[in-house]
């Protein structure tokens, strides 16, 4: 048997092959090898971007709804605050009240708005809703937070001067008996924008001395009112109110829609009242600075032919947060059972009742009511332990640092509910010395 003989330099070159064939297939990757820390890194910076752009893409979303939101709730305030001022504008032309109802809800019954306005078959007003104390809350009056006390009061001393120069450390407050926690305003007020309504009775009671009275309350209006900050309104009443003119700083609009009044027909002075505080000031646009809020009523005080009582008609001012100022037209000399329910109605309010001894001295009622609005203080509070719990509060405000000097205010109010979140304040007047 013969032996196979190969050279040397083919074994060698057979096992250098076998070794080239076998690093190449080692450095080959394969799909079962890991990613490198470059590769990793990579794919988690890609992860994170795309976690960034899908969060700022959500917030974008997010902030396009809310925008979007508030216009459509700022169209809804704009279309509720024309449909209001279209009532009022309805409300201008005279409507006999139904049986059980105020005189209003028969008004607006015209612009179809009654549902809400109607009284109960007993002739009581109706329940408070939350959206009443909204359209009241919007309008704020002497408001500065729903957690704060807004008050009108005037000092006057012994000889009925006002006294204009109260200092805070010399005025003191309790709230249900306790110091306030702190008193954020207490200034002296003289040019606070005035929302004035002007009543006047219209009935055949007193016919004999309408002219007179027309024309001291255009002399005081032209007085009062200043354009592009004071704005007021006219109402004549006999059985129903009837609006003349509405909320204007014209002066001149005011006079002619004094002049439109004319005399006749009973009176109901309990609903002409209701009808201006819930129709006109509870619903007035909302003012853009604090206002004060004042009703002259200018009347006998013989109601013959309400359908709501005197004490829900002074309720319904309580909720306007409206000064009375009454000016009785009866020149008797003697008081009788209207003049006090004349003084009730002020007293309740914080306001003051005039009885003119003669016809002529109406004209100085007007007057002492002009330096009254322009001399009175302005003070916002905070109360202890202030809870939205709808509790009624005892307020009571003095000078004791100053002899002779009487405080009239309001002596109450209701804290704003959980539910409402509005301060609706209700008030007890009087003279506290």
């Amino acid at each position: 048997m013969k032996l196979l003989t190969v050279p040397a330099t083919a074994l060698l070159a057979v096992a250098l092959g076998s070794f080239v064939v076998a690093s190449a297939q080692a450095q080959s990757p394969t799909q079962d090898l890991p990613d490198s820390p470059s590769a990793i890194l990579a794919e988690k910076q890609r992860a994170a971007q795309a976690a960034q752009d899908a969060a700022a893409k959500a917030a974008a979303d997010k902030e396009a709804a809310a925008k979007q939101a508030a216009q459509q709730a700022a169209q809804q305030a704009s279309d509720k605050a024309k449909a209001a001022q279209q009532t009022s504008t309805a409300g201008a032309s005279k409507a006999t009240a139904p049986a059980g109802q105020s005189p209003s809800a028969a008004s607006e019954a015209k612009a179809s708005d009654a549902a809400d306005d109607k009284l109960d078959n007993s002739g009581n007003p109706p329940p408070r809703t939350a959206e009443d104390n909204t359209a009241e809350g919007e309008n704020t009056i002497l408001r500065v937070t729903v957690d704060e006390v807004n008050l009108i009061f005037t000092a006057s001393d012994k000889h009925n001067r006002f006294v204009k120069d109260l200092a805070k450390d010399e005025v003191r407050i309790l709230d249900d008996g306790k110091p306030p926690a702190r008193v954020s305003v207490f200034a002296a007020q003289t040019d606070l924008p005035l929302q004035v309504g002007l009543m006047i009775d219209a009935s055949n009671s007193i016919r004999d001395r309408f002219k007179f009275e027309q024309e001291a309350a255009i002399e005081f209006l032209s007085q009062i009112v200043r354009p592009s900050t004071d704005k007021a309104f006219v109402i004549g009443f006999d059985e129903t109110p009837e609006v003349t003119q509405d909320f204007t700083d014209s002066t001149e609009a005011l006079s002619k829609g004094i002049r439109m009044l004319k005399p006749g027909g009973g009176t109901a002075l309990y609903d002409a009242l209701y009808f201006a505080c819930r129709d006109k000031l509870l619903k007035a646009p909302p003012a853009k600075t604090a206002v004060r809020r004042a009703i002259i009523l200018l009347t006998d005080g013989h109601d013959t032919a309400s359908h709501v009582t005197r004490e829900e008609a002074i309720d319904m001012a309580e909720r306007a947060e409206v000064i009375i100022y009454v000016i009785s037209t009866n020149i008797t000399g003697s008081k009788g059972l209207d003049d006090k329910i004349l003084e009730r109605i002020a007293d309740a309010t914080g306001g003051r009742a005039f009885f003119p001894f003669k016809l002529e001295d109406v004209a100085d009622s007007f007057t002492e009511i002009q330096d009254e609005l322009r001399s009175q203080y302005r003070v916002s509070y905070r109360p202890v332990n202030f809870q939205l719990d709808g509790r009624y509060h005892k307020i009571s405000i003095d000078a004791p640092g100053r002899k002779n000097i009487k405080v009239r205010a309001r002596l109450g109010y209701y804290a704003p509910s959980a539910a409402s979140a509005q301060p609706v304040k209700k008030s007890k007047g009087g003279i506290v010395k």
